[in-house]
């Protein structure tokens, strides 16, 4: 028997508004591992608006394929909320993208760069705006990349003005 998807609520929200007003979406992923894209793509329709998606797992990847500035990433490390906003311009720009979202943060089980399990940054870029959350999340693993997606979610739908199960207008 065929596994039943799950759609994501918040995801296909995003998707609809986005569809709607003819806009496009790219995702620049850390700690997701491409679980926040792997979310998009579960809503039928996707294709219409999703460019694509890097994640740039490793420290050095943010610099070379996102362009995040060197420096910032030598002085502060990849959990740093100048890095998430620089990720999410940096994807909106390089893969020809009207919207751009971000993930960078720690999941666990261990610290990274002096900084603790939970700690998360994401960032939603557009032409004339970027917004940056910072949070610090509990749970394990698991738990920490589920709620990084669901916040990553909610700033572009708030970003973009959208209420989760409504089509903009």
């Amino acid at each position: 028997m065929p596994h039943a998807a799950v759609v994501d609520a918040r995801a296909a929200s995003l998707v609809a508004a986005l569809t709607d007003r003819r806009l496009t979406l790219a995702v620049a992923e850390s700690l997701t591992g491409g679980l926040v894209s792997a979310t998009l793509v579960g809503v039928p329709g996707a294709s219409a608006v999703l460019r694509g998606a890097v994640v740039a797992y490793a420290t050095p990847l943010k610099a070379d394929l996102l362009g995040v500035d060197r420096d910032l990433l030598d002085a502060r490390g990849a959990v740093d909320p100048d890095v998430a906003r620089q990720m999410a311009d940096g994807v909106r720009v390089r893969l020809g993208a009207d919207v751009g979202l971000a993930t960078t943060g720690v999941a666990g089980p261990t610290e990274q760069d002096g900084h603790p399990p939970g700690t998360v940054h994401v960032a939603v870029s557009s032409a004339d705006r970027v917004a940056v959350r910072s949070l610090v999340l509990d749970g394990d693993r698991a738990q920490v990349r589920a709620a990084t997606v669901d916040a990553v979610l909610t700033l572009a739908q708030e970003v973009l003005g959208v209420r989760s199960g409504e089509r903009s207008g």
